[in-house]
């Protein structure tokens, strides 16, 4: 018990008692909670800075990634190759992962020894594929295999990066999902989205201005190397702020604190994997007066974490977990796959529409004619339009904390999906520079909207299930965390982008005209508004 305490109080920080064991009477049940103390809005923030590293990033590659691929020779038939590889990956690994973060007995906790493998890949990505080119001609003088290994290498870094920068989201949000009260789940959520507008802003910015003649891009060698240098920069120090924001419980210590809280409360579910981080404990019986009345299912529940990890660990069961998966989470993941594929139907495509259909460029003329010009013109557009989208998710996330209180989560889904929806068609319907970047405003909503509504309804369902098992005295789901939540949660995002790498550009050559693009999202966004307010379930 000396040790349990110990644990105890360096990972709560010395919790009160009524933090600790709050009892609370409902209908003659008695209540039993472990609440996690309430984190500072510095801890938040700190937890959210990787974040902005990880936006900015992304920004750095939608700014630079087909100047990139094209510099280095790649053809445009492999283009469709190259982004539909790292979401096929993302879309089978991201459960697995996430389901092993669940169990994960590194001492250093869950989730961050993941976040860490997974924030190298990021940078080993970022570093290929912005220095790819330069690394190849470094080191081999022939011309053809120059050319070849350059395609080689910058196409591996790019895979690797947009692989490595989606997977790392989901064991971010578990992270601060395990170590968060329920209120301090929904600030965290904020700050996430606050940050990652900030950084998709920051990074735009960064991209738009030209480097070549500055004083770095002349040391450095080219812009390339400039942005390559602010991005590792920033992500690495972003990352280990966040990897040192809050503490973890090892899942040993965990689970020998929760068997040590059965023993002495007789509470069903201490001995499940959740952690006692992870919100709530959940409601318990009145303690008997032997251990010989504890039932069987209890007693199963403190079995070594050894014999758990055998247990669920394996392929069939996870299949199962999946598979098995309640209404409302899988309802929850196709409103999120709806989302994400109208909102990346245009992102993906926004520039090459601002270019072709607001400035009437072509892509395909000579470089020095009027129309190719044009096109660049509209390029430019698109990337303003862009950083207003950025800008305006930090500034919707932090509206979200003023209009939760009054419409509630079915609102602030609801309300994302329609504007961004009415904002599209607009667009489509009515193309020129003011209205197109004044609706971009739009994007921002939808984006902000993805990355927090969803995953507050993911902590909602956990919390409510705990103590609907706590007053109903029943097990819990073995076979599910709120890794393997999360990172289902976040497959859906690749996804999305399997199907739109699969089926836009098949869309728009079908059209003929890439303004197919922004009608068909603002069609599958109104859609979405139909189906978050019909079948995605809202705790009350």
């Amino acid at each position: 018990m000396t040790r349990l305490t110990a644990v105890f109080s360096d990972n709560f920080s010395k919790l009160p008692e009524s933090q600790v064991c709050s009892d609370s009477k409902s209908d003659g049940e008695k209540i039993d909670l472990l609440e996690p103390p309430r984190r500072s809005s510095l801890r938040l923030i700190m937890h959210s800075m990787v974040m902005f590293g990880r936006e900015f990033c992304y920004a750095a590659e939608g700014a630079f990634v087909t100047p990139v691929l094209l510099s280095v020779g790649l053809p445009s038939s492999l283009y469709s190759v190259v982004w539909l590889m790292s979401p096929i990956l993302g879309f089978v690994l991201q459960p697995i992962v996430g389901s092993a973060s669940d169990y994960c007995r590194s001492k250093w906790g869950r989730r961050r020894p993941y976040i860490l493998a997974i924030g190298v890949l990021i940078v080993l990505g970022i570093t290929l594929f912005l220095n790819g080119d330069a690394l190849v001609t470094a080191t081999t003088h022939d011309k053809k295999k120059r050319q070849i290994w350059g395609i080689v290498v910058t196409v591996f870094g790019v895979v690797v990066f947009d692989f490595a920068a989606d997977f790392i989201e989901s064991p971010i949000k578990a992270y601060l999902f395990d170590v968060c009260s329920h209120q301090d789940k929904e600030r965290g959520l904020h700050f996430h989205a606050l940050l990652t507008g900030l950084g998709g802003a920051v990074g735009y910015l960064a991209g738009a201005i030209e480097w070549k003649n500055t004083f770095l891009g002349r040391i450095l060698g080219s812009e390339y190397q400039v942005i390559y240098v602010f991005a590792t920069t920033i992500f690495t120090i972003f990352l280990i702020i966040h990897l040192f924001s809050i503490p973890e419980i090892p899942f040993d210590q965990d689970v020998d604190l929760q068997k040590s809280c059965l023993l002495e409360n007789n509470n069903p579910d201490y001995g499940t994997i959740e952690s006692p981080a992870d919100g709530h404990h959940d409601p318990g019986f009145k303690k008997p007066r032997s251990l010989s009345v504890v039932g069987e299912s209890q007693i199963d529940s403190i079995k070594p974490p050894e014999e758990k990890e055998l247990k669920r660990i394996t392929l069939k069961s996870l299949v199962k977990a999946l598979f098995n998966m309640p209404s409302h989470y899988r309802f929850l993941c196709v409103s999120h796959l709806i989302g994400w594929t109208a909102f990346l139907s245009t992102m993906l495509f926004f520039t090459d529409f601002t270019g072709q259909v607001i400035y009437n460029g072509d892509p395909y003329a000579e470089h020095n004619s009027t129309s190719y010009i044009s096109y660049e013109q509209g390029v430019e557009l698109g990337c303003w339009g862009l950083c207003i989208n950025a800008i305006f998710s930090a500034i919707y996330s932090y509206l979200q904390k003023v209009l939760l209180p009054i419409i509630g989560l079915k609102g602030l889904y609801f309300v994302g999906y329609f504007l961004f929806g009415l904002g599209t068609g607009l667009i489509g319907l009515f193309p020129n520079v003011i209205s197109t970047l004044a609706l971009c405003s739009s994007f921002g909503v939808m984006s902000s909207t993805l990355y927090t509504v969803p995953y507050n309804l993911i902590a909602e369902y956990h919390r409510k299930e705990k103590i609907q098992r706590g007053i109903d005295g029943t097990a819990s789901d073995e076979t599910r965390g709120k890794g393997i939540d999360c990172a289902t949660l976040a497959a859906m995002v690749q996804l999305a982008q399997i199907l739109v790498g699969a089926g836009v550009g098949t869309l728009v050559n079908l059209a003929g005209t890439v303004k197919v693009v922004v009608i068909t999202s603002s069609a599958i966004s109104l859609f979405g508004c139909c189906f978050v307010a019909l079948f995605v379930r809202y705790v009350y």
